[in-house]
Parts: structure tokens; sequence; C-alpha cells
């Protein structure tokens, strides 16, 4: 049947958009690398609780209430908020700002040192090399 596949935990069929098995309520796709971008349609401030929500199956409200309650820890909540969304990338199969901050701080030392020969463009950290 068109648009199903199988439950890699428990092998039994279930439709290919599934989040969670309906069966034995295993979650399928929360490590999904293109799921892992702050371009989500229910985005606010930054679009990192989007991206959470949205990575680990969860609802985005949750994600939100969870920040909110670690702003009162020790301001742990902006903390994680910052680093994230220094991590997770805009858009899917694009580099973070983290990355391209540290592609720019190699490319200043690559040239103050006067060894500036890599390639022009990053590799992607989510692309395998082809087998």
């Amino acid at each position: 049947m068109e648009g199903m596949k199988y439950c890699p935990y428990c092998d039994e069929e279930i439709r290919s958009e599934a989040i969670r098995c309906r069966y034995c309520r295993s979650r399928l796709t929360s490590f999904d690398v293109g799921r892992w971008h702050r371009s989500h349609p229910d985005r606010r401030l930054a679009g990192v609780c989007a991206a959470l929500g949205s990575a680990l199956a969860v609802p985005v409200a949750a994600v939100r209430l969870a920040f909110v309650v670690l702003s009162f820890v020790h301001l742990i909540g902006p903390l994680l908020y910052g680093g994230l969304w220094l991590i997770i990338p805009q858009r899917p199969g694009e580099d973070s700002l983290l990355e391209r901050g540290l592609w720019r701080v190699l490319d200043l030392a690559a040239i103050l040192s006067g060894r500036h020969n890599r390639p022009p463009t990053p590799p992607s950290l989510w692309e395998h090399p082809a087998a």
C-alpha cells in the first residue's frame, strides 16, 4: 500500500508520515536531521522552541513553558535558548550561525598565517561522503 512503512521497533505497518508508531508508541523521527531547523511555520521569536517541538515530537507550547520555567532556575532558560539558537540552522541543509562564525574565524586565521588554501565552500556536517 502506498504511503505506508514498517515500524523499525515492532515491525507493524504504519503510515509513512507517522511520528509515533500506533502499536508500540515508539518515536520514529525524533533524531531525523532534516527536522532540526528553525524555519517552522509556528515559530515566534527565533524558532528554537518550534524546532525542538518538531524534532522531539512534543507540543511547542510545552517547550515554551519549559524555557519559561528554566528561566527562573539560575537563568538556564535564556542561556540554553541562546546556545540552541547558535547551533540549530535556520533552514534544512544550511550551516548554523555557529558553523558560519567558526568558518570565518578559520578563514581569518588562515589569511593571517599565510596558508589560505581551504575550499571556497565549507563541507556540510550533515552530508555523508558518497561511498
